[in-house]
């Protein structure tokens, strides 16, 4: 059925991109709702004559989904389906007037730190009431806690400063009461991100403050698990790794984005640090931490990556064996530093160089997994999928990492339970298991 513009407003709003834009969605939802609009993600069917779609401005890939998403919606309101589609996120921040004239069926434009003009749309007030609170999207056991926004990195492949503007940290005591209200209402884990967790509190405190803020969350009643994702190596804040050894719920894991290994490629990618800095900051972190499961990940295909230069960044992956490693391929994006450069790695070599290291990651995490079977890991269990119950241990992140699944035909499982769980077999990046039986 077709609208025909009386209906009161029930909105579908879509999220492109990462965990952060998820987040910026679930903020949005919760002010759209306490502003008496209903409201809802990602819903099927028809049952919605707004669309808001918070989209993503990474990389070309990542842009192409966000216009092709948009496109999808302006043309199902051109059939009369929806009624508006309103636009907002990274992509629109970045590209607004040249989208405007491409796409002129969506009826306004938003950038990232617009939320109060959107829900003017709505006749809504921005609800300062609300800050703290929030409703989640993801499964309800975990949550994604965003403890700054912005950057001030100068990375040369980088746009996110263009989209996200300088970096501003949340003050502990807004995080902590973000984490209270997430407590209170099930999450038993906290994923915190920012686009850069290393320099959080340098603008607030004067001071790297990430030690302080992990400790103070590690006493939030009801969180048992805390993740630590997006430190940036250069000025990486030591301190933190004696919060994390020290505190039971904080997770021997950390998303440390490397980027690369060579020298010659740290310097062009203005990463502010060398290879022999980044073996020595690997070194105190393994010492700190012994137990730790390190993720990073690795760009190929930068302007003036030579062969010699992909080959050291392969011997130094294979000389750390990091637990949990992705990769991507550089995208020559407008605005950044390595734009003025020529982009001199073919598409086909880039891909290769991808495929090549991620063969490499292949062996060494099953390495790793091959060493779980026959031990029992803590197992935070997520979800029902194909036939398995599908948990995550605390060396896991949700969607990036490895998982472990129970045949649900033998066992049964609660979701959002943590379970004692024994390893029975390995694969490249799953692990099988069954309950571990307490005596």
């Amino acid at each position: 059925m077709k609208t025909k513009g009386t209906k009161k407003p029930k909105v579908n709003l879509v999220t492109l991109g990462c965990s952060k834009n998820l987040v910026d969605s679930e903020v949005i939802m919760t002010q759209l709702s306490g502003g008496g609009i209903s409201v809802a993600h990602e819903m099927d069917g028809s049952a919605y004559n707004i669309v808001i779609i918070n989209t993503c401005g990474f990389i070309e890939n990542a842009k192409q989904e966000s216009i092709d998403t948009i496109l999808k919606y302006a043309e199902a309101k051109k059939e009369g389906w929806i009624e508006k589609v309103y636009v907002t996120g990274c992509l629109s921040q970045r590209y607004r007037e040249e989208l405007q004239d491409e796409i002129p069926d969506v009826d306004a434009w938003f950038g990232t730190m617009e939320l109060p003009a959107l829900l003017k749309k709505f006749k809504a007030n921005y609800k300062h009431e609300l800050i703290g609170e929030r409703i989640t999207t993801t499964a309800k056991h975990y949550a994604y806690l965003k403890i700054s926004e912005g950057c001030d990195r100068p990375c040369s492949f980088c746009a996110i400063p263009i989209m996200r503007g300088k970096h501003i940290s949340k003050p502990i005591e807004s995080v902590l009461t973000e984490a209270k209200h997430l407590a209170k209402n099930g999450v038993k884990e906290l994923l915190l991100i920012a686009q850069d967790s290393t320099y959080y509190g340098l603008d607030l405190y004067k001071k790297r403050n990430l030690a302080e803020l992990l400790d103070r969350l590690s006493e939030v009643d009801g969180i048992d698990w805390i993740r630590l994702h997006y430190a940036f190596p250069t000025g990486f804040p030591e301190d933190i790794l004696d919060v994390i050894s020290a505190k039971k719920n904080i997770c021997n894991y950390l998303d440390i984005p490397l980027q690369h290994a060579s020298t010659n490629m740290l310097q062009r990618m203005r990463r502010g640090t060398t290879r022999e800095k980044t073996e020595l900051l690997l070194e105190k972190i393994r010492l700190a931490v012994p137990d730790i499961a390190i993720r990073t990940t690795m760009l190929v295909g930068h302007p003036g990556e030579t062969e010699q230069d992909f080959r050291e960044l392969l011997a130094f992956v294979e000389k750390w064996r990091f637990e949990r490693l992705g990769v991507f391929t550089y995208s020559h994006e407008e605005g950044t530093r390595a734009f003025h450069m020529k982009d001199d790695v073919s598409p086909e070599i880039k891909e290769e160089r991808a495929n090549e290291l991620m063969r490499l990651q292949e062996q060494i995490s099953l390495g790793f997994n091959e060493e779980k079977v026959g031990k029992t890991f803590k197992t935070l269990i997520d979800r029902k999928e194909s036939g398995y119950f599908v948990g995550r241990t605390e060396h896991d992140s949700p969607d990036v990492d490895n998982e472990v699944l129970i045949d649900a035909s033998k066992h049964y499982m609660r979701v959002g339970d943590f379970a004692d769980v024994k390893i029975t077999e390995a694969r490249e990046f799953d692990l099988y298991g069954i309950p571990s039986v307490n005596k």
